[in-house]
């Protein structure tokens, strides 16, 4: 996946999230599936965005980006860096 494609997603996402807010102050949603629903993009946004990381840091070491893998929502939730 090209790194375009990725600010791609993330841009959808973003745009997704500003939805569920507002759909939440419209009271189209609740809270709880506004908050659920919010967990689960930020995880992939998380996911993303170390994604990016690792491609630049593979190009930074002269590596095949495309070698950078998608990690699980646990490993970069669980990062401490």
């Amino acid at each position: 996946m090209a790194d375009a494609d990725l600010h791609a997603q993330i841009k959808d996402l973003i745009d997704t999230e500003h939805e569920l807010r507002r759909q939440l102050g419209t009271g189209e949603i609740d809270g709880e599936s506004e908050h659920r629903r919010l967990r689960d993009i930020e995880t992939h946004l998380d996911q993303l965005w170390d994604l990016l990381r690792q491609r630049r840091a593979t190009r930074e070491f002269h590596q095949n980006p495309n070698d950078a893998q998608l990690r699980s929502a646990r490993v970069v939730e669980d990062y401490k860096g």
